[in-house]
């Protein structure tokens, strides 16, 4: 729904804005973030998440500046290029993009994973294949009431968050927290956890693409992100201390971390651990869901800017972008059946994201030399905040190419593929395509700072008239 101004509606309070953002990131504490452990240790690793809520704290606070002042399906690569130009803005939108299609993927692993856990019989990687193909289903039908949604799976994850913590404190043992391997690779082990680390609040961002919709920016908009930050950051050092406290901290990281974790001190076929395994469903899918819809609005947006093919942003009689949805699922769905390398799926998706983030706060700092005029709904605390972030982004973007990128190998077709020579080519060709072809079908800067509600409603319209 829109008013007549080309502006959304704002309906969201603070309690929506909560369930959005911490929504589209709950599978982080499920899963993913426990691959640190081998990097950094136990104190390493809780050193580095320490780190990473400073740095989402602040940079969130940043992008809410960003997403009211210019309202858009693009989010980072608008912002890109109203402050750098429709290069940048492309580069923006494909770091986005990365980060939105193989995050999808790489929770799909996890799963398919905890069902395998709850029903041994069933295959995990079939598990994985069909709840991908499956969400991607249920948003080319259309989904009303996502927020809704969103908020009531969030709830559930939350529970069973709770349940894992309330289950598993009484049987920490500190000994398994602070030991000789804890920090046996010093501070380069913490460097090494920063990009698991990012998994714990990766696409956190999607809470603020909502903030043009809240009611009244100034006073909901830190009401809601701080609600979420302080949910996810009490989260994420609870996780870490119980799942480490169990011996999770230990062997071989597994896609199941939460249930294996209570399953060393209550068997694997109790209810506790069963319980916890079904709840955190909830919370993998929600994010499953809710970042599905991002790479398809994204995908969208690049398309109907002229980065990409036009079919790309054609939208169904349901007002859905289901080139958008299938294109980018289908490579989803194909790394996502090649389970045995879920580990690159994250640090893509983590490369993706940081380079995205850095990107948008260097786009704040242009905008506020370029644009000072521009209308801003929301002001972040200038310029500290915003520094702070793009600071601790650059000092993540580091950490992720040094200690992940340069460092993992990515298996297809038998071969071993440096993930960095992957990222190369997949940037290389984006770009040589971008010189021959997108950058000849741009739409003009008046006509592409519209909201996709706009589109949605127009082609609805062009429909009624053509039928």
């Amino acid at each position: 729904m829109e008013q007549g101004n080309n502006h959304l509606q704002k309906a969201l309070k603070p309690i929506h804005l909560w369930g959005i953002a911490v929504g589209m990131v709950i599978s982080g504490q499920y899963f993913g973030w426990n691959y640190g452990f081998e990097s950094g240790g136990t104190i390493g690793l809780g050193i580095a998440a320490l780190i990473i809520i400073v740095f989402y704290t602040t940079f969130i606070f940043s992008y809410s500046e960003l997403s009211t002042s210019i309202p858009h399906a693009g989010g980072p690569s608008a912002y890109a290029r109203k402050a750098m130009g429709p290069f940048m803005g492309y580069v923006t939108g494909l770091a986005c993009l990365l980060e939105f299609v193989f995050a999808p993927p790489a929770i799909a692993v996890s799963v398919g994973a905890y069902i395998n856990f709850l029903v041994p019989s069933i295959n995990a990687v079939y598990a994985t294949v069909g709840m991908f193909i499956l969400f991607i289903l249920v948003n080319l039908i259309g989904v009303k009431g996502a927020a809704v949604i969103e908020l009531v799976a969030t709830v559930m994850a939350l529970i069973g968050l709770a349940i894992y913590y309330v289950a598993g404190l009484p049987h920490v043992q500190a000994s398994n927290i602070f030991n000789d391997m804890a920090f046996s690779h010093g501070w380069s082990g913490v460097l090494a956890a920063i990009p698991f680390s990012i998994w714990f609040f990766l696409a956190i961002e999607g809470g603020a693409m909502a903030a043009e919709e809240v009611r009244d920016p100034k006073k909901d908009i830190p009401k809601g992100f701080i609600s979420g930050i302080l949910t996810l950051g009490i989260a994420t050092i609870l996780t870490l201390v119980v799942t480490a406290g169990l011996g999770g901290g230990t062997g071989k990281p597994a896609d199941y971390p939460l249930p294996q974790a209570l399953a060393s001190i209550y068997g694997e076929g109790s209810f506790i651990p069963k319980s916890v395994a079904i709840i955190g469903l909830f919370g993998l899918i929600a994010s499953l869901h809710g970042i599905i819809i991002g790479y398809s609005r994204q995908t969208f947006a690049l398309a109907r800017a002229g980065y990409l093919p036009k079919f790309l942003s054609n939208l169904s009689k349901r007002g859905v972008p289901h080139w958008g949805l299938i294109v980018p699922g289908a490579i989803g769905v194909i790394a996502a059946g090649s389970a045995n390398f879920a580990n690159a799926l994250i640090i893509l998706s983590v490369f993706g994201a940081i380079t995205m983030y850095c990107l948008s706060m260097i786009s704040l700092f242009v905008l506020r030399k370029k644009e000072p005029n521009l209308e801003r709904p929301f002001k972040v605390s200038y310029p500290v905040v915003p520094a702070i972030a793009l600071v601790l982004g650059v000092f993540s973007f580091f950490c992720v190419v040094k200690y992940s990128v340069l460092t993992t190998t990515l298996p297809l077709f038998g071969v071993q593929l440096p993930l960095a020579g992957v990222i190369l080519t997949i940037f290389g060709v984006a770009i040589v395509y971008y010189f021959l072809v997108g950058s000849k079908n741009l739409r003009p800067m008046s006509e592409e700072f519209v909201s996709i509600e706009d589109v949605t409603s127009g082609s609805e319209v062009d429909e009624e008239k053509i039928g």
